[in-house]
């Protein structure tokens, strides 16, 4: 018995006529979507290839981040001067609950944990 998340299913093992992937027809002729390459260009000079659909060029996003650097790549390589939008960057989970929190609610809430489980472990207080 196969899984049902097999290649093969649907499939007899051993056939080589006639089998073939449910999204390829029996005659072998595949049917492909036609395609275009984009390549998006930052400031500081990486250039981004990107596959897509072809669409309309309005549904084609005429900006995109790079994938070196992480700044803004757009199709136009004249275009690099967007109006640079400063941007804060990543923060992390701590930075987040630094912004929430001062340093005594988090000795507060460090304390609280403690003592629960302290409690619940039978460990004396200290």
């Amino acid at each position: 018995m196969l899984h049902s998340a097999s290649g093969f299913r649907g499939i007899r093992v051993g056939a080589t006529e006639g089998a073939a992937p449910r999204h390829e027809p029996i005659d072998g002729a595949a049917v492909r979507t036609p395609r275009i390459r984009i390549t998006y260009h930052c400031a500081k000079g990486h250039e981004t290839p990107l596959v897509f659909a072809r669409l309309p060029d309005e549904q084609i996003p005429g900006v995109w981040d790079c994938r070196r650097c992480g700044g803004t790549a757009t199709r136009d390589e004249a275009q690099f001067a967007l109006e640079e939008i400063p941007v804060e960057g990543f923060k992390s989970h701590l930075e987040y609950v630094k912004e929430r929190r001062s340093s005594q609610d988090a000795e507060d809430v460090l304390a609280g944990a403690l003592e629960r489980l302290r409690s619940r472990r039978g460990f004396p207080e200290g």
